[in-house]
C-alpha cells in the first residue's frame, strides 16, 4: 500500500489520479509501436503475414533472417514506403497505417547510403530539414550537432564521393537523425562495409541510440550484429516471426530446427540417438546442443592408447556430463580465439568448439577422442518437427 501524507496539498482522489496518470504513461511507453495482424504480398507472392510486435519506447530490435523472409519489406512498410495488405501500425497510440511517410515521424537509413553526389555532406543532412522549411538558422544548429554526434564535423564541405563507404554510411545516419525522429529504421547498414569499419560502427550506432533514446528497428541476416547490439530480436523465417527474445534466449533456446539452424553451429540430434550417444532421454523428435557444449577427452581405451598425444588440452567436465562416446577427429576450423572440430561419433559428425589456447595443443586429424555432453545444455526441439534425423547445423 502506499502512503499519503495528509500535509501535502492534494487529496487522495487526486493522487489517484496522478498515480493512474503515471501507470498510464509507464504502459505506453512499453507498447509504444504496435504492429497489429501486419500482412503483406506481391501479386501470389506473400511475402509476410500475421505479424504481431510490441515494441518499448527506446527499445533496440534487430530484425533478423535469411534473405527473402520479409524483414526488410516490413522495415519499409513500417516506414510508409511499402503499403500493407491488412493490419494496423500504432505509435503512440495514434494508427500511422494510412499515413504517408513524411507524415510519420520516422527516420530510416538504407544499405547502400542513398546520398545526392552532387551535394556536400552539411547540405546532404540538411536536405530533410529543408523539405521540412526549418529556418536557416534552427537547420545550421541541428546539421552541426549531428555531424558532431557522427564525428564528422570535418567532413562537413565533401562530396560523398571524397568518404570512405563508413563516412558515407554515417552521413545517411545524421540525416536520418537531424530531422529528430520518434523512430530509426536501418536496413542492413553495416552489409557493404569491411569487418573493422563494420564493427567501429555498429558500436557508433549502439551509443548514439543509447544516448538519444531513439526506439530501433534494426535489419540484418548477421548473426553476430543480432546479439551483440539487440535489446530484442524478432528471428523472422518465411515470413512470420519465427521467435522474439533476448539475446541469450535465442541462442541458448531456440524453439525448433529452423531457429536452431539459423542461431549458431547447432548439433541436431535425433531422438533415436540422443540417448545412446549423449546419455539423454527426449520426447521430441530432435534435440539440439550447441558445440561448446560438448567435451574432448582423451580415449583410455586400448584402442586410444595407441594414439599418444601429449598435449591433449584439459577441459574438465561439468558436474552434468553425459556417458562418454567414443569418436574420431576428423577436421578442424581455426575460428580466432576458437578451435572448431568435426568429430565422428559412431557415424555422426558433430560439431565441437573449444577455446584456442595454444597452437601445441591443436588435435591432430584421425585422433581418437571421448566426447562428452553437458546435459544442462541439451534443447528439446518443439514446434512442426516431421523428421528424427540427425544432422551437424551449419548455421
Amino acid at each position: 500500500m502506499l502512503a499519503i501524507d495528509t500535509a501535502t496539498t492534494f487529496d487522495s482522489q487526486s493522487a489517484g489520479g496522478l498515480l493512474t496518470s503515471a501507470l498510464r504513461e509507464r504502459a505506453a511507453d512499453q507498447h509504444y509501436l504496435k504492429l497489429n495482424g501486419l500482412a503483406k504480398s506481391f501479386g501470389k507472392t506473400q511475402v509476410f503475414a500475421e505479424i504481431e510486435a510490441e515494441i518499448a519506447r527506446g527499445e533496440f530490435i534487430t530484425l533478423l533472417g535469411p534473405s527473402g523472409c520479409g524483414k526488410s519489406t516490413l522495415l519499409r512498410a513500417i516506414a510508409g514506403l511499402n503499403d500493407v495488405d491488412a493490419g494496423q501500425i500504432i505509435v503512440d497510440g495514434h494508427d500511422i497505417t494510412s499515413l504517408p511517410p513524411q507524415r510519420r515521424g520516422i527516420g530510416m537509413v538504407f544499405q547502400h547510403y542513398a546520398l545526392f553526389p552532387n551535394m556536400r555532406v552539411a547540405e546532404n543532412v540538411a536536405f530533410g530539414l529543408r523539405m521540412k522549411k526549418v529556418r536557416p538558422e534552427e537547420r545550421e544548429r541541428r546539421v552541426s550537432e549531428v555531424l558532431r554526434l557522427v564525428e564528422l564535423t570535418d567532413q562537413a564541405q565533401r562530396f560523398p564521393h571524397q568518404l570512405s563507404g563508413g563516412q558515407r554510411q554515417r552521413v545517411a545516419l545524421a540525416r536520418a537523425l537531424v530531422v529528430e525522429p520518434q523512430i530509426l529504421l536501418l536496413d542492413e547498414p553495416l552489409s557493404a562495409l569491411d569487418a573493422r569499419i563494420r564493427r567501429h560502427l555498429r558500436d557508433q550506432i549502439r551509443d548514439i541510440q543509447k544516448s538519444l533514446g531513439l526506439t530501433t528497428l534494426f535489419v540484418t541476416h548477421d548473426q553476430e550484429e543480432a546479439l551483440l547490439l539487440s535489446d530484442r530480436i524478432f528471428l523472422m523465417h518465411q515470413g512470420r516471426i519465427l521467435q522474439q527474445g533476448n539475446a541469450e534466449s535465442l541462442y541458448t533456446r531456440p524453439v525448433d530446427a529452423t531457429a536452431a539452424g539459423f542461431m549458431g553451429h547447432y548439433n541436431l540430434i535425433g531422438r533415436e540417438l540422443a540417448r545412446p550417444l549423449l546419455g539423454y532421454e527426449s520426447d521430441s523428435p530432435r534435440v539440439a546442443l550447441r558445440p561448446e557444449a560438448l567435451y574432448l577427452q582423451p580415449d583410455t581405451s586400448p584402442q586410444g592408447q595407441q594414439d599418444e598425444y601429449a598435449n591433449f588440452p584439459t577441459q574438465p567436465l561439468p558436474d552434468n556430463a553425459g556417458p562418454g562416446c567414443p569418436g574420431v577427429i576428423r577436421r578442424h576450423q581455426l575460428l580466432g580465439n576458437i578451435v572448431r572440430y568435426e568429430v565422428d561419433c559412431q557415424g555422426l559428425r558433430l560439431n565441437v568448439d573449444v577455446l584456442n589456447r595454444s597452437a601445441r595443443q591443436l588435435l591432430p586429424r584421425h585422433l581418437r577422442v571421448m566426447l562428452h555432453a553437458d546435459l544442462d545444455e541439451v534443447q528439446a526441439l518443439g514446434g512442426n518437427e516431421t523428421a528424427a534425423t540427425s544432422q551437424v547445423s551449419h548455421g
